[in-house]
């Protein structure tokens, strides 16, 4: 049995059997995890064992670990800063900023093989516009060349580290105000200043093959499809797939996030979503609505045309060992110096 194209969130720190039973239907691929999963790395390190002990291919672990605000296992793990001291360090001295986020994406991945995690939704590729307050210090930069620079560089990190790159969101997020977990965002914009400003970096790392993965944004851009983008087959497989020469795997965003809510109750969403062309969907919060989300698909194909087990990268050192590894020092203190930088700049 292969991967199945539903991620779903689980509710603790350890599987109840409920779940154990639900993570072996064909149609599941991949567990998200967030803080109310974690508590320390050992607990995390089992839990991820466990998880991925369930089936052959083992089911992928995610994670949202970006750093700042969106940094999931944080007690235990390294303080990792927003991505947007890169972009402030690059301002003053670009080959510094480079290095650091080298660093930065190393950092964040080691630790996170070391306990199991198989993904993590990084890096945000969305441009800072001064807008977006969900996005803001996420994004690299307001400048699409250094967020390409700089993601570049911090996917260098990644893959040293064993973790793909999963560039979001796919075509960018940072050009509207509203918050696509509490509304659906429309951007005026026209296809061609999206072109020149948002999508250069993804248009670019793609090109160059850096991305294993890409996770579209629940953003309507009317100029080209008044639906969200991530339930648009003219995004999806019109513009990313046929124009652009995508060839690995689509993520949708969570289903749960309002932004989705114009296509109708999950289930509904997750059709849609899957014949637009996503690989996989996302059910992060509302557990209850697995086994509807499931039962909506049982009509498709049980796993995904792409194959979720290549965003699996080799195995890292332990997390004693790790502990012990110069680099995760040296990375270490780069990122409490970053860290100071932030917080003595927003004081």
């Amino acid at each position: 049995m292969g991967l199945g194209p539903v991620m779903v969130g689980i509710a603790g720190t350890r599987l109840t059997a409920e779940e154990r039973e639900r993570l072996q239907h064909p149609r599941v691929g991949g567990v998200i995890l967030f803080s109310r999963n974690y508590e320390r790395p050992g607990q995390l390190e089992a839990l991820c064992a466990e998880i991925h002990a369930l089936r052959d291919p083992a089911l992928l672990i995610a994670v949202d670990q970006e750093g700042g605000r969106v940094q999931r296992f944080r007690h235990g793990f390294s303080r990792l800063p927003p991505m947007a001291a890169l972009g402030r360090v690059h301002a003053q001295d670009p080959d510094r900023a480079v290095a650091l986020a080298r660093d930065m994406g190393w950092l964040m991945a080691a630790e996170l093989r070391a306990v199991g995690v198989d993904i993590s939704f990084a890096p945000v590729l969305d441009l800072d516009h001064g807008v977006s307050h969900v996005i803001g210090d996420r994004a690299l930069s307001s400048d699409p060349a250094t967020v390409l620079r700089l993601a570049d560089a911090y996917i260098d990190g990644m893959e040293q580290a064993g973790l793909r790159a999963i560039g979001k969101h796919f075509p960018g997020h940072g050009g509207v105000e509203a918050d696509s977990h509490h509304d659906l965002p429309v951007d005026s914009r026209s296809l061609m200043m999206l072109h020149e400003q948002d999508m250069m970096p993804f248009e670019e790392l793609i090109r160059r093959r850096r991305l294993a993965g890409v996770m579209m944004a629940h953003v309507a851009f009317p100029d080209l499809d008044n639906q969200p983008a991530s339930f648009s087959q003219r995004w999806i497989e019109g513009l990313l797939r046929r124009e652009l020469g995508f060839t690995g795997v689509v993520f949708c965003d969570d289903l749960g996030m309002e932004g989705a809510a114009s296509l109708g109750a999950l289930p509904e969403r997750a059709r849609v979503a899957l014949d637009a062309g996503t690989d996989m969907i996302l059910v992060c919060n509302e557990l209850d609505e697995i086994p509807a989300v499931l039962d909506a698909l049982d009509d498709t194909e049980p796993e995904t045309p792409h194959p979720l087990e290549d965003l699996r990268g080799p195995a890292g050192q332990g997390w004693r060992d790790l502990q012990q590894d110069q680099r995760w020092k040296l990375a270490r203190d780069a990122a409490q110096g970053l860290m100071a930088m932030m917080e003595e700049r927003s004081a």
